[in-house]
C-alpha cells in the first residue's frame, strides 16, 4: 500500500513540474509573438496580404476593359515608395480596350499605400513638435493660478474654445492658445485637454483632486478626472483686441422678435461690431447679431438657422435704426466662443450590433466626415489604422481597436474583398478624383493642414503618384459597389453644399436620433480642426493632358458603375475637363 502511494506521489510531482514548464513555455512564446507583431505593425503598418496574391476583379472593370499593370513591366520594389514603380504607369492607348484595363489593385500596391499611410503618422511628430516649440517660445503666458474646479464635459464651466493634445499638452501651451483667442481663463483637465472661457467656474474642488500630470511637461499639473486646473490668462500684447478673431457670417433676415429669439441683448448708441462681439464673448455665446443700435447674443436655432443669407445690400443700413428695410435684416458675426451643444463625445456603452465602415479614397474628406459624424451623434469614430496626429487632436477612437465595436463607424481606405465583407454596411464617401489626388499629395508632404511646395509638385513623385493612385480611386469605388452589403453613397461635394440634409441621411443610416439644435451646432462648427490653412497657389494646374486623359477614363467608368447599381451618377463637376 505504501509503495503504491509513493508511486502516486512521484507521478504527481512530475506532473506538477511538467505543467509549470508548459505554462512558462506558453508565456514566453506569447511574449515573443507579441513583440514580433508589434515590430511588424510599426515597420509596415499592414495586415499582411501575400505579395503574389492578386485581388478579385469587379465585373464592372472587366466589362469596360482593363489592363493589369503587372503585364506592362515587372515592378522594381525599393526603399522609395513611388519612384521606380514603372509597373503602375498608364497603359498604352492601343491596349486600353483589352479585357484587363483597370485591374483591381495588386497586393504590392496595397502594401505600398498602407506603408505610406502609416509612415506619415510617424512623420507628423517632428512637425507637431516644431509647431509646439514655436508656439511655446513666442510668448510665455505665466498666468495666475486660480485653483482646482469641477469639470463636466456635457455642461462645461469654461464654454469657449477646446483644444486637445494627448501627447504634448503643457500649461503654457493651453494659456497661449486661450490668450490668442482673447479669453480670460484657461483650464486644463485629464492631463491633455485645454478649455477656454471668460467666466470663472463656480464650484471649487480640493487642490489635491487636480492630480493629472501634463502629457508634455513632467512635474506640472493639468487638472484631473472631471477636474480643471484654472489659470487667469495675462492680457495680450497691445493692439490685440478681443474682436480680432470675430468672423463675419453675413446678412440674414431677422426673426420676428429678436429679444425672444436670443437670450442676451444690449442696446447702445453708436454700437460697433467690436462692442457687440466683446459683449457676446463675455456672455459666452458664439453669435453676435447687430440690428441698428441693438446687439443680441445666442446660438443658431430653428428660428434663426443661418442657412439662407440675404443680399448684403439689404444690411447696408443695419447699423442705422431707420435702415435695413425697417429692421427686417441683421448682421451676424461669429465670436471666438465655441458652440458647445455638440462637443460632448463618448464611446458606445454597449457593443454595436452593426459593423459600419466609413470608406473613402485618401484625400476624399474622411477626417472631415468623421468630425461631422462624431459631433452629430455624440459618439467617437474608429479607424482601421492609427494616425497619431488625429488621436492627439481629440479623435480618441484612433487608439481603440478597430474591431472593438465601441465606435459608431470605422474609417477605412481598404478595398479588398476580404476587408469589405468584414463590414455589415458602409458609408461610401466619394470625391472628385482631381481634388482627392491633390489633397492626398498635400497631406503626404505638408500634413493635414498644409500645402505641398512647388518643388514637390514639380518632382518626379507627382506623376508617379497620379499614375498609381488614380486607378486606385476608381477601383476603390468599384470594389465597394461589388462586395459591399449595404451602402450609402455620399458625394463630398453634396455634403459640403447641403450639409444638414446630407448629414441627416448619414445619421439615420447609422440608426442614431439627433436633435435639430445639435445639427445646427455641427453646422456652426463645420470646419473642425483640420481645415487646411495658408496661401493656396492661384491658377495652379498640376495635371498634364496625359494625366487628365487617364483620370477622365476612370471617371466615366465609375459613373457607369454607379448608375448600373441604381445609384445617382457622379456630380456634374466630375465631368471630364
Amino acid at each position: 500500500m505504501a509503495k503504491a502511494f509513493f508511486r502516486l506521489q512521484k507521478f504527481l510531482r512530475r506532473t506538477q513540474f511538467l505543467l509549470f514548464f508548459l505554462t512558462a513555455a506558453y508565456l514566453m512564446a506569447g511574449s515573443l509573438l507579441l513583440l514580433q507583431r508589434t515590430r511588424l505593425v510599426i515597420q509596415q503598418g499592414s495586415r499582411g496580404t501575400p505579395a503574389n496574391q492578386a485581388l478579385p476583379v469587379p465585373d464592372e472593370m472587366t466589362r469596360v476593359g482593363i489592363i493589369d499593370p503587372r503585364t506592362l513591366q515587372s515592378p522594381r520594389p525599393g526603399p522609395r515608395l513611388l519612384v521606380g514603380m514603372d509597373a503602375l504607369q498608364e497603359p498604352a492607348l492601343d491596349q486600353r480596350h483589352s479585357p484587363h484595363w483597370l485591374m483591381s489593385r495588386n497586393s504590392e500596391l496595397r502594401q505600398l499605400r498602407r506603408r505610406w499611410f502609416h509612415r506619415f503618422a510617424s512623420d507628423q511628430e517632428p512637425l507637431q513638435t516644431a509647431g509646439l516649440k514655436a508656439m511655446k517660445h513666442t510668448t510665455e503666458h505665466k498666468g495666475t493660478y486660480m485653483g482646482c474646479f469641477t469639470h463636466d464635459s456635457r455642461e462645461r464651466t469654461l464654454k469657449g474654445a477646446v483644444f486637445y493634445d494627448l501627447r504634448k499638452m503643457t500649461v503654457a501651451h493651453c494659456q497661449e492658445a486661450c490668450a490668442e483667442r482673447a479669453y480670460s481663463y484657461a483650464g486644463l483637465a485629464y492631463g491633455a485637454e485645454c478649455y477656454c472661457g471668460n467666466t470663472l467656474p463656480a464650484a471649487a474642488s480640493k487642490p489635491e483632486e487636480c492630480n493629472s500630470e501634463c502629457k508634455g511637461e513632467k512635474g506640472s499639473v493639468c487638472g484631473g478626472v472631471n477636474r480643471l486646473s484654472v489659470y487667469r490668462v495675462e492680457e495680450l500684447r497691445a493692439g490685440a483686441g478681443r474682436w480680432r478673431n470675430v468672423i463675419y457670417r453675413g446678412c440674414f433676415r431677422a426673426p420676428e422678435n429678436l429679444t425672444d429669439a436670443f437670450p442676451a441683448s444690449l442696446i447702445q448708441p453708436n454700437l460697433t461690431v467690436e462692442t457687440c462681439s466683446e459683449f457676446c464673448s463675455k456672455k459666452e455665446f458664439p453669435l453676435a447679431v447687430i440690428r441698428g443700435q441693438e446687439c443680441h447674443c445666442g446660438y443658431p436655432t430653428g428660428r434663426f438657422p443661418l442657412r439662407q443669407g440675404a443680399d448684403g445690400l439689404r444690411c447696408s443700413g443695419a447699423r442705422n435704426a431707420s435702415g435695413a428695410a425697417e429692421g427686417k435684416y441683421c448682421l451676424v458675426y461669429q465670436t471666438p466662443v465655441q458652440d458647445t451643444r455638440c462637443t460632448d463625445r463618448k464611446f458606445l456603452t454597449t457593443k454595436s450590433k452593426v459593423f459600419v465602415a466609413l470608406s473613402s479614397f485618401p484625400g476624399a474628406g474622411n477626417t472631415w466626415a468623421r468630425h461631422l459624424i462624431e459631433h452629430a451623434t455624440g459618439y467617437y469614430t474608429g479607424s482601421y489604422y492609427f494616425d497619431g496626429a488625429l488621436y492627439n487632436k481629440g479623435f480618441k477612437g484612433e487608439k481603440d481597436h478597430w474591431r472593438s465595436r465601441r465606435t459608431i463607424c470605422v474609417k477605412t481606405h481598404e478595398s479588398g474583398k476580404t476587408e469589405i465583407e468584414m463590414f455589415d454596411s458602409a458609408i461610401l464617401l466619394i470625391r472628385n478624383p482631381y481634388k482627392s489626388l491633390m489633397a492626398e499629395f498635400n497631406r503626404k508632404y505638408a500634413g493635414h493642414l498644409g500645402y505641398a511646395t512647388d518643388r514637390n509638385w514639380k518632382s518626379k513623385e507627382w506623376p508617379d503618384f497620379v499614375n498609381s493612385y488614380a486607378s486606385w480611386w476608381a477601383s476603390h469605388v468599384l470594389e465597394w459597389l461589388k462586395y459591399g452589403k449595404r451602402l450609402l453613397i455620399v458625394h463630398y461635394e453634396d455634403l459640403k453644399q447641403s450639409l444638414i440634409p446630407k448629414l441627416k441621411e448619414m445619421v439615420e443610416f447609422l440608426n442614431v436620433t439627433v436633435t435639430e439644435d445639435r445639427l445646427l451646432c455641427v453646422e456652426n462648427n463645420r470646419d473642425g480642426n483640420f481645415k487646411r490653412s495658408g496661401a493656396k497657389q492661384k491658377n495652379f494646374e498640376p495635371f498634364t493632358q496625359e494625366m487628365k486623359d487617364l483620370i477622365n477614363r476612370y471617371i466615366l467608368t465609375v459613373d457607369e458603375a454607379l448608375r448600373g447599381r441604381n445609384f445617382s451618377g457622379l456630380p456634374r463637376e466630375y465631368v471630364p475637363r
